[in-house]
């Protein structure tokens, strides 16, 4: 009785967020919508959200966009997954070896410093116009973010829980596995929320700059013919993309810190 009532207490407060959620949004949209049928705003410049939403069923529909949308979700998620992975490494190996991560400190920092939209030309002329020059500009994006983040969740565990499992005989590994990356494991999902979005951003500015498909080709060529509705029909499902995402996220790092005591 009182787990089924603990859960209803939850939901509750979830369904009241999300229903505030929609009526943001849906306010936002009819206003919109209004505004430029009144003509304060011009719909050659802002366009309408029912045309874009027209836009967006027809691609869908259709099946136009499906081909794109795969090579963008390719990139997008070869990016996290390399950059993440590459990221958590480093940040392991640097937090685990304080002189290394001195001696490294500020290649890291003026790496992290350079545009990466100044990397995009590079990466074509190293990769082609292919699929990964856009993951090489995502993993760019992604890693200093994972990096940072590890690198600081590994460097403020408690060092009495570490000092104690060392007395208890723990090895290197054991330590890794129960003590530092439990406790590291909020900084990494902390990061790989925002970390979506890099990688998204990445793909797409790469598609942008030079491709023959994907949602930043596609966002481009309207843009090319002042199609404001097939811009933001692309960025629309950007939106989307990145809400799945990050649902998803949400969803795995809930139950890898299941065991994390939530406070009510």
């Amino acid at each position: 009785m009182t787990k089924l009532s603990s859960e209803h207490k939850n939901r509750s407060p979830r369904f009241a967020v999300l229903m505030y959620q929609l009526s943001i949004g849906s306010g936002m949209l009819i206003s919109w919508e209004m505004l430029t049928n009144v003509g304060l705003l011009d719909p050659f410049f802002f366009s309408y959200p029912s045309a874009i939403a027209s836009r967006v069923a027809n691609w869908l529909s259709t099946g136009m966009i499906w081909p794109h949308l795969v090579v963008t979700l390719q990139e997008t998620f070869l990016a996290l997954i390399i950059g993440a992975a590459a990221g958590v490494s480093v940040g392991f190996l640097l937090a685990q070896f304080p002189l290394l991560g001195e001696i490294f400190s500020p290649y890291l920092r003026v790496l992290n410093a350079l545009p990466r939209v100044v990397l995009a030309p590079i990466f074509m002329l190293w990769f082609g116009l292919g699929i990964w020059s856009k993951v090489a500009l995502g993993i760019t994006l992604v890693f200093f973010v994972v990096f940072y983040n590890t690198y600081q969740g590994i460097r403020d565990v408690n060092i009495v829980i570490l000092n104690n499992a060392r007395l208890l005989g723990a090895s290197q590994r054991q330590l890794i596995r129960h003590v530092l990356l439990p406790s590291a494991l909020s900084w990494i999902f902390s990061s790989l929320h925002v970390s979506i979005g890099f990688a998204l951003i990445g793909a797409v500015v790469g598609e942008y700059l030079g491709s023959s498909r994907g949602i930043g080709y596609i966002i481009s060529q309207a843009e090319g013919v002042f199609d404001t509705t097939g811009v933001f029909a692309g960025m629309t499902i950007l939106s989307a993309i990145v809400l799945c995402l990050a649902y998803g996220i949400e969803k795995l790092e809930r139950w890898l810190l299941r065991w994390k005591t939530v406070s009510t």
